[in-house]
């Protein structure tokens, strides 16, 4: 079972979607205040397992309405994601990997743990 861990960064919140085995399968933002984190975990939860998948890599892709993975290269030619709330809000984003198997495996592994993941503040 996932878990959500949230850390507080110089400038606020931010929080990481562990897998069972500890491994970051995405992360947010900083949030100003611990409240709007949370908020942020509850959208995740929420919207993760219905989320549209947009695949950004291949020409002419078919535009999905949000909420939704969108799927694209980074300027190192790895793939990422990131998952995109019903108001266009960028939620949790994704390491980057060298396939598009394994990116999708990350977006299954979100759609799996999110939710209704337990909520940790990482200790100092």
């Amino acid at each position: 079972m996932g878990k959500f861990v949230i850390k507080e960064t110089k400038t606020g919140f931010m929080f990481n979607l562990k897998a069972g085995n500890g491994e970051v399968i995405a992360t947010s933002q900083i949030y100003k205040a611990l409240d709007s984190c949370k908020k942020g975990i509850a959208s995740v939860s929420r919207i993760a397992a219905d989320a549209n998948v947009e695949d950004q890599t291949v020409k002419d892709y078919a535009a999905q309405i949000n909420p939704k993975f969108e799927i694209y290269t980074d300027k190192g030619g790895e793939f990422r994601f990131r998952l995109k709330a019903k108001n266009g809000q960028i939620v949790a984003s994704s390491e980057g990997y060298k396939t598009m198997k394994s990116c999708q495996n990350g977006i299954a592994s979100v759609r799996k743990n999110a939710v209704d993941a337990p909520v940790a503040l990482e200790k100092k």
